[in-house]
């Protein structure tokens, strides 16, 4: 009730709503940064950086059409997804240090016959891109501080190869985080990466239960440039609401880089990562990850190949709910969960491109191999075969991807194939 104090018991719902978020602070704070470095003049003058903002603003427009076809076992029917997207939105010049970017989401299904989560077809294998009309990214960029840069709101957020933190690009609903974030680069080679978020946007939708995580998270990334490569620490910490056991500490490293050795280019990577249990979670677990790749580009030739483990102890698996999953083990998408033994996914790669095959500037051809084994017991988990052509013509890409998981002691046989239509015709921002 009004004028009753409220120490000594516990909030009650409407008092807990009534709390700002912390997001909100955040959001003052850039605020009073466009103020503090805005000099005093006239009104008159003080409006053209305004005016020449406006002017310089971009227009940011992506439509991509995409088919995906999915023949899963333990299904009578497949499922044949026929979407539209749309992202539509606008970035403006700087002002006092200060831009904005606003984008709305228009993700359209055209034919309908899988589940996409929210539409209750549940006689077709999962295809996640359900319907969904929103706001994609409104975020406020300023970089009136030397050498650093506050991005402020709802924006995409991809750290190193995104494994731990991405914006999930591939799938038609992108993710998004309402958070703020902090880059600095004051010392020569270095940048520290710093964010604190209160809510990730999940590809799933806004009407979807599994749509958002809300809670807390701290994502500290600092990285160094050698003639090596680049050197990466990262701390990353979550307390989800929605799912205690993925509130998890995660702290690791990761170095990448290339050298050129007798006309090949050698792209190569190391990761290392320990995860524990964090803020309410009453597991007890500790986790390991690691990972190394190397890949050479000889002309129009690239062969590549590598190893990936993410640990579990038979009752949770390495857990990376914030990452761009679909990048790795496999585009069949079978282990977004990490089994509770544990993942070893061994892959090798060949892929051969072209320049000006025709009207397209490129042409391109992928195949990837996985095989899958428990980390733990020593299961086959199955095998995976990827196959990929691609096309770039101006501003379009048009794509026809298929993965065949063989399945083993996990998940079922399940066979997926993409035709994909993208046409960029702004910014990315």
């Amino acid at each position: 009730m009004p004028g009753t104090p409220i120490a000594g018991r516990r909030r009650t719902l409407s008092e807990s709503k009534q709390r700002p978020r912390p997001l909100l602070h955040a959001t003052i704070f850039c605020g009073a940064l466009v103020a503090a470095a805005r000099p005093a003049v006239s009104i008159a003058d003080g409006l053209q950086p305004l005016v020449s903002a406006i002017e310089d603003s971009l227009p940011l427009l992506d439509l991509r059409l995409r088919s995906e076809t999915v023949d899963q076992a333990g299904f009578a029917d497949q499922a044949d997804a026929l979407t539209l997207r749309g992202r539509l939105g606008l970035k403006t010049g700087e002002a006092w240090g200060t831009s904005l970017l606003a984008e709305a989401d228009l993700m359209a299904p055209l034919d309908e016959r899988y589940n996409s989560t929210i539409n209750h077809e549940t006689q077709y294998p999962t295809v996640a891109d359900p319907e969904n009309y929103g706001l994609d990214r409104l975020e406020l960029a300023n970089a009136s501080l030397p050498d650093t840069k506050v991005i402020v709101g709802r924006q995409r957020i991809n750290l190193d190869d995104q494994r731990f933190v991405g914006s999930v690009e591939f799938r038609q609903n992108e993710q998004t985080f309402d958070s703020a974030r902090v880059i600095n680069t004051a010392i020569p080679q270095v940048t520290i990466d710093l964010t604190y978020l209160d809510r990730v946007n999940r590809v799933y939708g806004a009407r979807s239960p599994v749509g958002r995580y809300t809670g807390t998270g701290y994502l500290a990334n600092a990285s160094y440039r050698t003639s090596f490569g680049k050197l990466t620490a990262f701390g990353y910490l979550l307390a989800l609401d929605q799912t205690h056991p993925q509130s998890t500490r995660t702290v690791g490293a990761r170095f990448a880089g290339a050298r050129s050795v007798r006309g090949w280019i050698i792209r190569y990577s190391a990761s290392y990562a320990s995860q524990k249990p964090y803020a309410d979670n009453t597991l007890r677990f500790s986790n390991d990850y690691y990972a190394g790749e190397a890949t050479g580009t000889l002309g129009h030739l690239t062969l590549g190949g590598g190893f990936e483990v993410l640990g579990g102890d038979g009752t949770i698996g390495f857990s990376t709910p914030l990452a761009t999953l679909h990048q790795f083990n496999g585009w069949a998408d079978e282990f977004l969960t990490t089994p509770v033994n544990g993942l070893q996914d061994r892959h090798a790669t060949v892929g051969y491109a072209w320049k000006a095959v025709g009207i397209l500037q490129v042409l391109s051809v992928t195949a990837v191999y996985h095989d899958f084994r428990s980390d733990r017991l020593g299961m086959s988990y199955g095998t995976e075969t990827d196959l990929q052509l691609l096309g770039k013509w101006r501003r379009f890409t048009g794509s026809i991807a298929f993965a065949d998981y063989a399945a083993g002691h996990f998940a079922a046989d399940t066979r997926k194939l993409w035709v994909t239509i993208d046409c960029a015709l702004g910014s990315d921002g």
